[in-house]
């Protein structure tokens, strides 16, 4: 310990300076400091946009092979069921297969069918292409395509599009969807 007025050194248990008579207050203790600990980073907010637009692109993607491959199939048993089984009139397992033809204009549905799953199929690949990567369009596209499942409903397709709206349909999903778009 020294003396506050002159540093002289000083014994412990002595209460004034013998060098310049100055009263000595002994210092607080000093303990030690707690030791500190980093702070965990603060997790990052990612936007809804941010989180869902991958998963949205792959399920659109999904969606259009799962049109292809049904329309394909609808179009094969429309045209094997209207044309009894391709123009020849015996069943695969032999013999004859004997029912009444059905109404001529049943056949003629297969090219509507076709279109209708080029159209829809082509709409909900582009869907997903422009939302994977991210381009300009791609937020308009999936919120057509969203409606267009909504309103054909099938379960895949109506889920889809409520989700695709839920995530791309309001004003702030729109800037956010741009700003992702022009940094890419």
């Amino acid at each position: 310990m020294v003396c506050q007025a002159c540093g002289t050194p000083i014994v412990e248990s002595v209460h004034f300076c013998s060098k310049c008579g100055a009263q000595v207050v002994a210092a607080p203790p000093v303990y030690a400091q707690p030791p500190t600990y980093p702070q965990p980073p603060m997790p990052m907010y990612m936007s809804r946009v941010q989180r869902n637009l991958q998963t949205l692109g792959v399920l659109w993607c999904v969606l259009g092979v799962y049109r292809v491959v049904t329309g394909l199939f609808g179009i094969f048993f429309l045209r094997a069921f209207t044309t009894h089984n391709f123009g020849d009139d015996a069943w695969m397992f032999g013999g004859r297969f004997h029912r009444p033809a059905p109404p001529m204009w049943i056949g003629d549905l297969w090219p509507l069918i076709a279109l209708a799953t080029i159209v829809l199929a082509t709409l909900a690949l582009a869907t997903g292409f422009g939302l994977l990567n991210r381009r300009p369009w791609g937020r308009t596209v999936a919120i057509i395509a969203a409606i267009v499942a909504i309103v054909k409903f099938s379960i895949l397709g109506a889920a889809l599009g409520i989700y695709t709206l839920w995530v791309l349909a309001p004003g702030a999903s729109g800037l956010e969807y741009d700003a992702i778009a022009d940094r890419s």
